[in-house]
């Protein structure tokens, strides 16, 4: 077990009393994996561009990757509702875009849904009738109908794990929370651009629109 109750404080939250355990009832909880698809695997044509990332290919492919692989499959173990969420518009010219995907810059998004680097990474393949929504905007739940999958399941709890923590991620928790579900991220399975970004936002996000745990906690958060 990790000391999660103190780990990612804020100034907020310094003193704090250390949270209770959340409850994951398994037909009341879902785990959301979200945008790790093939475009962030890309490595840079510049050299000094793929030297500057280089950090975070590392850890996408060292412990985030194998390690939301290994969360999904425990998660199916448990038999949580398994959700992938993915960037990508449904037109060829991305008119559908929202407008912080079209603003020039890192954040230029354009990537057709049938397009290979729009998929998900083959790592994490899904199984069966698990879903996988198509977002237009960070938040999964703003950007695609999953508000509404989630209340039709009778999902009150969300897992999140995947990419980046300072946007997507951090969007989509703050969305889901604004709307009264229980989150909780897994930061072994998130990445930010940098270490420095990831471990800033987690701590903005703890504590109040969820709480940040390690993939070895999950277990010992499951009831009955």
């Amino acid at each position: 077990m990790s000391d999660w109750k103190h780990a990612f404080r804020s100034f907020y939250y310094e003193d704090a009393e250390a949270p209770e355990d959340p409850e994951l009832k398994p037909a009341e909880t879902a785990l959301l994996v979200i945008d790790i698809q093939n475009t962030y695997l890309e490595t840079p044509d510049d050299p000094e561009e793929a030297s500057r990332w280089s950090p975070f290919f590392d850890r996408m492919n060292q412990q985030v990757i194998p390690g939301t692989a290994a969360l999904v499959e425990q998660c199916r173990g448990h038999g949580f509702e398994i959700i992938y969420a993915r960037i990508a518009c449904l037109t060829e010219d991305g008119r559908d875009r929202s407008l912080s995907q079209k603003k020039p810059g890192f954040n230029y998004l354009l990537l057709p849904k049938d397009r290979e680097d729009s998929q998900l990474v083959p790592e994490l393949t899904p199984k069966g009738d698990e879903i996988v929504i198509t977002k237009t905007t960070d938040s999964a739940l703003t950007g695609s109908n999953l508000r509404l999958i989630l209340h039709n399941i009778g999902i009150r709890n969300v897992v999140v794990a995947g990419i980046f923590t300072d946007q997507c991620v951090s969007s989509t928790v703050r969305s889901l929370a604004d709307e009264s579900f229980n989150v909780v991220v897994v930061e072994d399975c998130c990445a930010a651009s940098t270490m420095e970004l990831h471990n800033h936002e987690l701590a903005v996000i703890n504590m109040i629109y969820c709480h940040v745990v390690q993939s070895e906690d999950i277990a010992s958060f499951v009831s009955a």
